[in-house]
Formats: C-alpha cells, sequence, structure tokens
C-alpha cells in the first residue's frame, strides 16, 4: 500500500518548524531528509525514523517496524501530534546521521579536474 500525499502534507505541517525539511517521492513511498541527510520516511502512512541512539533514547519503547520488504528496520514514531516533540526528535538526530554521499557525476568531474 503506498502512503498517501494528504498525511505526507500532514506530517509536513508537523514538521514545519524546522527548516530545511524536504521530501522526495520513491516508489509510492516518502523519503524525508533534514539539512540534506535522511531523516526516515513516510511508509504506509507511518512515520518511520532511523534507529540512530538520540532517536532511541527519546523513544525506548517504540516498536521497530519494516519500512517495506528487506529493508533494515526503523522506529515507528507513534506520536505524530506532538510538533514540540518531532522537532526535538529530528534536531537530535541530526548529528548521527551520515552526511549525503557524494553525486557519481560530481567525483567524476573532480577527477578530471586533478
Amino acid at each position: 500500500m503506498a502512503s498517501s500525499r494528504e498525511y505526507l502534507e500532514f506530517i509536513l505541517g508537523q514538521l514545519s518548524g524546522l527548516e530545511e525539511i524536504t521530501h522526495r517521492a520513491m516508489m509510492g513511498e516518502y523519503i524525508l531528509y533534514y539539512r540534506g541527510r535522511v531523516i526516515g520516511g513516510i511508509y504506509d502512512d507511518r512515520l518511520l525514523v532511523k534507529p540512530v541512539p538520540a532517536a532511541v533514547s527519546r523513544m525506548p519503547e517504540a516498536p521497530r517496524e519494516l519500512p517495506y520488504e528487506g529493508a533494515r528496520p526503523m522506529l515507528f514514531v507513534g506520536d505524530v501530534d506532538d510538533r514540540e516533540f518531532l522537532a526535538e526528535l529530528i534536531g537530535a538526530m541530526y548529528e548521527e546521521l551520515p552526511a549525503p554521499k557524494p553525486k557519481k557525476r560530481r567525483q567524476a568531474l573532480q577527477e578530471r579536474e586533478k
């Protein structure tokens, strides 16, 4: 089951206090980014975040759920109505999230310039 655009808009509204929240549609679901880093996504109208230590410590009882078959488990965010909690959660996660990988095209151009 794909996620609805309405649920995406609801979550984006809940995260509107944070700057630089972006998303990308992927196979009927939505990947969420904060300041260029992947924080999680919306899968089957569920907000799931990466299980980095900051997220686990703020949601120790959160169930781990699969976003799709074959994926790594992520933390289910059940309290999506609390904007303050969501902003604090994602802000705390940022430093523990991996930086985006450089695009291959950029790497190739950089290699040619050397």
